[in-house]
């Protein structure tokens, strides 16, 4: 079978779409088929031992999307199916061209996302599906206009899955297939990680792009009034205003196996997002042992279950979010019974069992 795995983001960018499309690629190759990325990037991407194809960000959006498309188009001419984790329109428009097959991995609602960025809305994912502006019409309509012509969708979480269903996907066309856990291997002794990281006292951790949706103002704030120290790994266009902040350390960004070490030494992972499918950094925190103080909002709670294997609290409330750290370093016996379930918690995202049901997907629409 030959694939096309096509990602906005790429190593050395940080984000689950970054850890997860070069994951994919390996893994299909490991399987014996024939595999082509085709990304964008700020530079030129480090070898790898298949072709990736990449658009610099540099270019104008206009010309680069036109570019995108040319691309895609011209590879996907020479392939049997194109799995893509962004770029939807693009890799949309380049596989209608080319009358090639198309996976579509969802991660958010790509029509909300764009409109959160060009500021024509301003509140939640959930009051956005009941009655968006008007002005987001022609987003949405390229949205489902993408969506309802893959051969498949999938998406981490059911939560999503039902939003894809609303967006007028039909259902036996999506499946949800879960972010898998990363191979851990062998972990290092926590208390040498937290020396390494210079953790001292009780300290939470969050890795990830640094934008909006995380909502690390809160996250921050949360930590402060808790007396918890947040240290944060990762880039993107609100860290400059996050450090004015103040409280947190950055970190900057860090490859995929020192953040699993920064998990590692964290006593727990935080994430204060205000909208969410189902971020990789949960799976990778609870994967090395951690638990997960979260948010509840879109997936998150299909995987960080309350008193379980994390706490969980409503987006958007500081106080809620410092009460529940509060109540993870206080309440006697809670943080280690926590912990004695995290790993566990993941076993069934083993990556084997995740990327080899994609595989059958991708056959599936390849025939």
């Amino acid at each position: 079978m030959r694939v096309i795995v096509v990602s906005g983001i790429w190593p050395p960018d940080v984000g689950g779409p970054a850890s997860h499309a070069p994951e994919v690629a390996a893994f299909l190759r490991s399987r014996g088929h024939s595999v082509e990325a085709v990304v964008t990037a700020d530079a030129e991407p480090a070898p790898e031992a298949y072709p990736v194809r990449w658009l610099s960000r540099k270019v104008l959006p206009g010309v680069r999307h036109a570019e995108g498309v040319r691309v895609i188009a011209e590879r996907a001419r020479r392939a049997d199916v194109v799995y893509t984790t962004g770029m939807f329109g693009r890799s949309s428009l380049g596989t209608l061209a080319a009358g090639t097959p198309i996976v579509v991995k969802l991660t958010a609602d790509p029509a909300y996302e764009r409109a959160r960025r060009w500021r024509l809305v301003r509140g939640s994912l959930e009051e956005f599906q009941r009655s968006p502006p008007l002005s987001t019409l022609p987003l949405r309509l390229a949205r489902d206009f993408d969506a309802r012509r893959a051969a498949h969708v999938v998406t981490p979480s059911a939560y999503l899955r039902e939003l894809a269903l609303g967006w007028g996907v039909p259902p036996e066309r999506t499946t949800v297939l879960p972010n898998p856990a990363p191979p851990v291997g062998e972990l290092r002794r926590r208390e040498e990680v937290r020396r390494e990281f210079a953790f001292d006292g009780p300290t939470l951790v969050f890795a990830g792009r640094l934008t909006a949706q995380k909502s690390l103002d809160v996250g921050i704030e949360a930590a402060r009034r808790a007396g918890v120290a947040l240290a944060i790994a990762g880039n993107g266009p609100d860290r400059a205003a996050l450090e004015q902040l103040g409280h947190a350390r950055f970190l900057g960004p860090l490859p995929r196996e020192r953040v699993l070490e920064l998990f590692r030494a964290g006593d727990a992972a935080l994430l204060s997002s205000s909208w969410e499918n189902f971020p990789h950094s949960v799976v990778e925190a609870l994967a090395v042992g951690t638990p997960v103080i979260a948010t509840r909002t879109g997936g998150v709670a299909e995987v960080v279950r309350d008193g379980e294997n994390g706490l969980v609290v409503e987006p958007g409330d500081a106080d809620d979010l410092a009460a529940a750290v509060r109540r993870y370093f206080s309440e006697d016996g809670l943080a280690d019974a926590l912990r004695s379930r995290a790993a566990a918690s993941v076993e069934a995202y083993a990556p084997d069992a995740v990327y080899g049901r994609l595989e059958r997907i991708l056959r599936d629409a390849a025939s």
